[in-house]
């Protein structure tokens, strides 16, 4: 409605201008709000106000200027007031909001999708955690925004691939290959020792040492430390990364690839995207014969190596001829999910998007902050297999996939989330997940109630919806209307927690409505309307769940 709003008033200026009642060369952007008063209408614009500056001209009077050449096309507008010192308040004519309800019936699943992404390329790279240990809940808030991040963007029109990007190179690998090396030879001789720096301590370094024990006994002890480590690095990481995908699977989030960072290096294209940075005069050498790339030119607080003075490169040059990479593949958009201690990080690859001669508009990062998990009020710190965090699995065991893909999109990513362990349990209305599908299950136990007694809902244009005239009932269809909006906003804001937001207020809406007038009666074409109104709001619960990845059950 917002979008049909805007198109009408722009239109109305620009008639008021043609025909010169009003003098304005650029149309302002138009913000439209919903009053918090019922009574000041549906709609609410500050435009004209916004206008007088240029004008020179009251606002009432550019109001009322603006309220004569709207001409409605679509019939939706009763009235148009002015309030106050010029908002106009736009009242809608009560069958539009009827109208909505067909329109929900009609489109089903895809009632909240639009084209409005018109098929852009969008690659969004998330979670992206080192293979060198089990995805903690960190890593599952991630994942959790990511996909549904991507799930939003692909209802709104865009051609998204979803990206793991697997850092495989560096010393957190050979870290995890000495951990599992020095594992290994424990179980063969007790006596040696386990340092208490640069190694992994979890349980599961163990477990990949049993398990090579198991399979090929003391086949490796021979190795010398250089060989025994590049063996034990690469073999760890593969079965990390199987456990990653394993994990990824059971939450529901699947990748369309996993892209290596030894790839980078093995078909030379960070040594290719430096010779391009080269190229373009964007490199120099410091004396120690380091190589740096001119970002404090491009937005950031200062140059950055690529190539350390004894010719190792820094993950920033690998990072780079990776986004370059992503635009050479035909992505028009890149996002990327970061945990929040990145965000300094943030400058430094924008202005590497510039130097590779993109705007740095083509890269958005989306932070994510920690979860803190509280049982009892209190902290979980340790888990049973890190040794260090709470892994996503073990939350997962304990809470279920809905309930964990819920509570990690209650909150937007960039702000700490408190995921409490026994409200996540709780099968009651004060579970915010367990509260929305619930509504979605009364309302499927109205409909086996409704046939039960032979009462059948009829098609959208044989249902006499006109019926629906209660405040509580308009109330719905107006919030039913606003949520394509909502969707879009998510999408274009890249927060995904404004749907569970959405979902808990129709939730508390429907219950509400619920408690206070029989849906079944004995007025049977009463009863059928209200069956159609409930039913619509059931289709716009299940889409908004579906856009998180939650089920929508019929029976709980």
């Amino acid at each position: 409605m917002k979008e049909t709003l805007t198109d009408l008033l722009n239109d109305s200026l620009d008639r008021a201008c043609r025909d010169g009642s009003l003098a304005v060369k650029t149309a302002p952007p138009i913000q439209l709000d919903v009053p918090k008063d019922s009574s000041f209408g549906d709609f609410a614009t500050n435009l004209a106000m916004v206008l007088a500056g240029t004008v020179k001209r009251p606002p009432r009077e550019i109001a009322k200027t603006l309220i004569d050449h709207i001409a409605d096309l679509d019939g939706v507008i009763e009235r148009c007031e002015i309030a106050g010192p010029g908002f106009i308040n736009f009242y809608l004519r009560e069958d539009y909001w009827l109208r909505i309800l067909k329109d929900i019936d009609t489109e089903g699943e895809a009632y909240g999708r639009s084209d409005v992404g018109k098929g852009r390329r969008v690659l969004i790279e998330f979670v992206s955690a080192n293979p060198t240990g089990p995805l903690h809940i960190g890593h599952g808030r991630g994942a959790v925004v990511g996909d549904a991040l991507a799930r939003l963007l692909e209802a709104t029109g865009y051609a998204v691939h979803r990206e793991f990007y697997v850092n495989d190179a560096g010393r957190q690998l050979r870290t995890l290959g000495r951990s599992v090396w020095i594992r290994y030879r424990q179980l063969f001789d007790s006596s040696v020792p386990f340092p208490e720096q640069d190694v992994y301590p979890g349980e599961y370094v163990n477990e990949i040492a049993e398990d090579l024990r198991r399979r090929d006994a003391d086949r490796y002890l021979a190795m010398n430390e250089e060989e025994a480590v590049a063996f034990f690095s690469e073999f760890a990481a593969g079965r990390i990364l199987e456990g990653i995908r394993a994990d990824l699977d059971r939450v529901g989030i699947r990748f369309d690839s996993f892209f290596s960072e030894k790839a980078l290096y093995r078909d030379e294209k960070v040594q290719a995207c430096i010779a391009e940075l080269d190229a373009k005069a964007l490199l120099f050498r410091e004396e120690n014969g380091a190589l740096l790339l001119r970002t404090s030119t491009l937005g950031d607080d200062k140059d950055r190596v690529l190539i350390k003075g004894d010719g190792d490169y820094t993950y920033f040059a690998s990072d780079i001829a990776y986004h370059g990479d992503k635009f050479a593949r035909g992505f028009e958009q890149l996002i990327n999910l970061w945990g929040a201690d990145h965000h300094g990080y943030v400058p430094r690859m924008k202005s590497a998007v510039q130097a590779l001669g993109h705007d740095e508009e083509a890269l958005r990062v989306v932070l994510i902050q920690m979860v803190n998990l509280l049982r009892d009020g209190k902290p979980v710190r340790m888990g049973k297999r890190s040794g260090e965090f709470v892994t996503l699995s073990e939350v997962i065991d304990e809470v279920g996939n809905d309930v964990a893909r819920y509570f990690f999109l209650l909150r937007r990513s960039d702000s700490h989330l408190d995921f409490d362990l026994d409200l996540a349990k709780t099968q009651s209305n004060e579970n915010p997940v367990y509260y929305v599908q619930y509504a979605h299950a009364r309302i499927c136990s109205v409909f086996r109630q409704a046939e039960e007694r032979g009462l059948a809902v009829p098609s959208a244009n044989e249902v006499a919806i006109e019926r629906l005239t209660l405040a509580e009932e308009i109330d719905l269809m107006k919030y039913l209307a606003t949520f394509p909006e909502v969707v879009e906003g998510a999408a274009r804001a890249m927060e995904p927690h404004r749907i569970p937001f959405y979902l808990q207020e129709l939730a508390t809406r429907l219950h509400a409505y619920y408690f206070k007038h029989r849906i079944i009666s004995d007025d049977r074409e009463m009863s059928q309307a209200r069956l159609f109104l409930a039913g619509t709001v059931r289709t716009v619960i299940r889409n908004g769940l579906s856009l998180l990845g939650v089920s929508a059950p019929v029976t709980m």
